[in-house]
């Protein structure tokens, strides 16, 4: 009896420190860029110089739009023309605009004040053919920090990151990310948390999902802050966590992107060191 006791706390004792010391999921995954999932696929078609492309990109018919802290760059899907700019300008009401959307002949800009604390997040609103102001709406203190925005049937679907760096507040870190539904009067109506393996991939750095959008299949789309990948995630049948379910390599180096409506297979993303915007297509499994 004693042995057997004796036994089984030495079996326990072992496989007990066999799991903790096992290294986690993301810890064993390739390198950043490395990581591909069978199937999905990205083909690089054209690159633009626009001086605003560091933060993000929106698109429409004719048009990209550059989108950088406090400027946004207006040009030709054709050939990469600039034909208009706007400008807030150092010290006035804008502080970092983050990514923006084309909805209903409007420009809609994501905007924070990263990274000072406490996190305040607005919505700014553009009209695309002059690049003129055309509303705002103040989402105030909110739980995390405005990063991007897109449409889904009947719902915004919009993201509020924490950090684990300057722009963190008090014992908060990635982890705290979340993705909420609002109706059109922006009351919130559900909402998510990122996969744990996700938010460790997104690396070091103290950053989050800096871009996401839907695109081809009708997944969502996300992007890191440093990292050269695309991931795809799946909202859950139950519970609030959603899926990661594929990794693209791309060539942008995350930052906020968006899938062209006229081409829904075409992501446009910005590579903020060399100041481009990089038009590719994305190709998910039959």
């Amino acid at each position: 009896m004693k042995f057997s006791l004796l036994l089984f706390l030495v079996v326990t004792v072992v496989a007990f420190a066999a799991e903790t010391s096992a290294p986690s999921a993301a810890a064993t995954l390739p390198p950043v860029g490395k990581l591909t999932t069978p199937g999905w696929r990205y083909e690089e078609l054209r690159r633009f110089k626009a001086p605003e492309a560091g933060q993000g990109v929106a698109v429409d018919r004719d048009y990209f739009y550059a989108i950088n802290n406090r400027t946004i760059g207006k040009y030709r899907k054709t050939t990469g023309e600039r034909v208009a700019g706007w400008e807030g300008g150092a010290g006035g009401e804008i502080v970092h605009l983050n990514a923006g959307i084309i909805h209903g002949g409007r420009l809609y800009t994501v905007h924070s004040n990263y990274p000072a604390v406490p996190m305040l997040s607005s919505l700014e609103i553009f009209d695309p053919a002059t690049l003129q102001p055309a509303g705002s709406h103040s989402f105030g203190r909110m739980d995390g920090s405005f990063t991007w925005l897109d449409r889904r049937k009947d719902r915004w679907i919009a993201c509020f990151v924490h950090y684990g760096n300057r722009g963190a507040e008090p014992n908060r870190d990635g982890s705290w990310t979340q993705i909420i539904a609002f109706d059109d009067e922006w009351r919130r109506t559900a909402g998510w948390a990122l996969p744990a393996d996700l938010n460790a991939r997104f690396g070091g750095r103290g950053y989050s999902a800096s871009g996401g959008a839907f695109g081809p299949g009708g997944h969502l789309y996300l992007t890191g802050h440093d990292n050269t990948e695309l991931y795809v995630v799946d909202f859950p049948a139950a519970g609030s966590v959603l899926k990661w379910i594929a990794t693209i390599p791309i060539p942008s180096e995350g930052q906020a992107f968006c899938f062209d409506p006229t081409q829904p297979d075409l992501l446009y993303s910005v590579l903020k060191r060399a100041k481009e915007v990089i038009v590719g297509r994305v190709t998910v499994p039959r």
